[in-house]
């Protein structure tokens, strides 16, 4: 009798003899696909495809070919973009196209995680979560946020000065604390809630399987239907497990919202409190679930994606002092040492907004933008491209191009600085930083701000320094990052201290009220 792997294994050769076989030639005019490493027969690019840190690799593959490279594994087409035309001339301007996204049956399927509203297909389903959201975060409606951020950046300051030694827990709770505060109106006390807790296992299970190709799956459809005890089947028991926690992510706050609603309690100002309440009295359950799945993204990307950048803007500090002194010169002088900055004060603060700016180039929070995929067959400078491919825009490249960023490896706010202001002939990284089209971060405009009051806060009242060795000699720190679908630096320590008698007064002046 033949063993499970030889009936699984013959199975999975029928499914790719018939994929081959199967799959119609649209391309009539015989045109090439974008160049790239030379394909094997069947298995394709599989072992040229990286395993982790995509962005570096596709970066190097596009120093070789060009700004437009593509692989094939078992068919199916992957192609990477490495320059801001390219990926402007097909999410943007073709945005009609390159809109839709992969199937991803490990996250989407497996995990269930349809919540997602950022890996959802292109479809009206899509749009009302979009429209929802756009609601709410728009460029003309963050600034109803300001008070929780103003809040939430008081409270950073005084954790820290409470204990330096773990400001990633303190940064951690305090982009938790102010996620679920906006989106539910639930108010985080301690550090190890429930909640909090959750969240991590959520943004962790995301990281590891948003990227297709992360998981043989996504490129191998028939895999889901492996038995879980199956061996090498260990992604259908992780999937079982992250399904149950995903679940419990997105329902418990929704539910505990609506609950109190309707037993007519009194609950916090909220995005969810703010659209259940203007549901019409007859609305059927996909009203709801708009707006569960909507808040579950807006929980999710606000614990995790601005909480990357702020954990880089510490590391930056650390191994370029020079920055750190010319912006606390500029706060000193603009501010004063009686007060923490405001966003009044933005407008002021020229160098203070090219740190936010250089802290997103330097290390993109996202160095690889969530795929885009085309609904129809296209060509683009003479290459063929296939309905259904998984196109890259590789933010990594983009942000690094020496000649928008001359000597990109070094991080110089000044960069984006002229006659002391902003320049606007610059290239602005968050054409890249947020993702590109119609996908990109709606997000964006509120993850800006907040990076800017938070910055703005620690430098008025800290210096951040490198950590020091058992001698009390400093400690060399390079910029190490994490690969996934969310980049973070590498835990690194450093020391964070007081700039004076005078800003220990300012971090413990009571909390900004709403």
């Amino acid at each position: 009798m033949a063993s499970p792997t030889t009936i699984v294994g013959s199975a999975l050769v029928v499914y790719f003899s018939w994929k081959l076989l199967s799959t119609p030639n649209s391309n009539a005019r015989g045109l090439p696909t974008p160049p790239g490493p030379k394909p094997l027969p069947v298995i394709g690019n599989l072992l040229d495809a990286p395993k982790d840190f995509f962005w570096l690799t596709y970066d190097k593959w596009t120093k070789q070919y060009g700004d437009i490279v593509s692989i094939n594994v078992f068919g199916q087409t992957i192609i990477i973009l490495g320059s801001l035309q390219a990926t402007n001339d097909l999410f943007e301007k073709r945005s009609s196209i390159y809109s839709d996204r992969v199937r991803l049956p490990m996250i989407m399927e497996l995990m269930g995680y349809e919540w997602n509203v950022a890996l959802m297909r292109y479809t009206n389903r899509w749009r009302r979560h979009r429209r929802t959201f756009h609601q709410y975060f728009n460029q003309n409606a963050v600034h109803v946020y300001q008070p929780v951020q103003l809040r939430e950046a008081r409270a950073l300051v005084q954790g820290i000065l409470d204990d330096p030694t773990d400001f990633y827990a303190h940064l951690k709770h305090t982009f938790t604390s102010m996620s679920m505060d906006i989106t539910y109106g639930i108010q985080i006390d301690a550090k190890n809630d429930n909640y909090e807790e959750t969240a991590e296992l959520i943004l962790d299970s995301i990281i590891q399987t948003a990227v297709p190709g992360g998981y043989l799956v996504d490129l191998m459809p028939i895999l889901k239907y492996v038995p879980s005890w199956f061996p090498g089947a260990s992604f259908k028991r992780k999937a079982a497990k992250w399904r149950v926690l995903g679940a419990r992510f997105v329902n418990e706050p929704f539910n505990a919202v609506k609950a109190a609603l309707s037993r007519g309690e009194h609950v916090r100002p909220s995005m969810v409190s703010s659209l259940l309440q203007k549901l019409p009295e007859e609305h059927d359950d996909e009203d709801e679930e708009i707006i569960k799945n909507t808040a579950g993204l807006t929980y999710a990307a606000g614990a995790d994606t601005t909480l990357s950048a702020l954990e880089t803007f510490f590391l930056a500090m650390v191994l370029y002092p020079d920055v750190q002194k010319r912006a606390q010169a500029e706060l000193d002088r603009v501010v004063g040492s009686s007060r923490l900055p405001g966003f009044d004060d933005r407008k002021d603060l020229p160098y203070l907004n090219a740190i936010v700016k250089e802290t997103m180039r330097w290390q993109p929070v996202t160095p690889l933008a969530v795929v885009h995929s085309p609904i129809a067959d296209d060509v683009y400078k003479g290459y063929f491209i296939p309905k259904g491919s998984i196109i890259f825009g590789n933010s990594w490249t983009i942000l690094q191009d020496p000649i928008a960023y001359p000597n990109p490896k070094e991080y110089k706010p000044e960069r984006f600085l002229k006659d002391g202001q902003l320049d606007p002939n610059v290239q602005d990284p968050d054409l890249a930083a947020f993702g590109f089209g119609r996908r990109i971060c709606p997000g964006r405009h509120f993850s800006n701000s907040t990076l800017f009051i938070f910055i703005s806060s620690i430098l008025s009242v800290f210096d951040i320094t490198p950590p020091l060795d058992e001698q009390g000699k400093p400690i060399q720190l390079s910029p190490e990052m994490t690969t996934g679908l969310i980049s973070h630096p590498s835990p690194f320590k450093c020391t964070i201290k007081p700039r004076s008698v005078e800003a220990v007064g300012v971090i413990r002046e009571p909390l900004v009220e709403e």
